[in-house]
């Protein structure tokens, strides 16, 4: 069965730090593109970061650009968003997400989706 699981979620106080991962199971991951979306409470879903097949090519909405890391591990079929300086507006719903070899920020291409992990920063 093909599938993603996002794990790692959890509450962090503003300033904190949070890693979530993303494994695949029935697939591998290393002939695909790899994105990390959100979507909080009211909001559309929005593109966090992507990361290509083979890791060289990385792309990071602005909201959070230099705080968050995308990363991948192949060989243990599975990505990672390293999340730091966390911000109340951080606070979402994160999925995973592939749609093949798509490199964009947008939710349109990715047919394939985790069920995603709360995280909630907060004071």
């Amino acid at each position: 069965q093909v599938q993603l699981v996002e794990s790692g979620g959890g509450l962090v106080q503003p300033g904190g730090s949070l890693r979530l991962s993303c494994v695949a199971s029935g697939f591998s991951l290393d002939s695909v593109t790899i994105g990390w979306f959100r979507q909080a409470p009211g909001k559309e879903r929005e593109g966090v970061s992507f990361i290509s097949s083979r890791g060289r090519i990385t792309t990071y909405a602005d909201s959070v650009k230099g705080r968050f890391t995308i990363s991948r591990d192949n060989a243990k079929n599975t990505v990672y968003l390293q999340m730091s300086r966390l911000k109340p507006d951080d606070t979402a719903v994160y999925y995973c997400a592939t749609g093949g070899r798509s490199l964009s920020l947008s939710p349109r291409p990715y047919d394939t989706w985790g069920q995603g992990t709360q995280v909630t920063v907060s004071s």
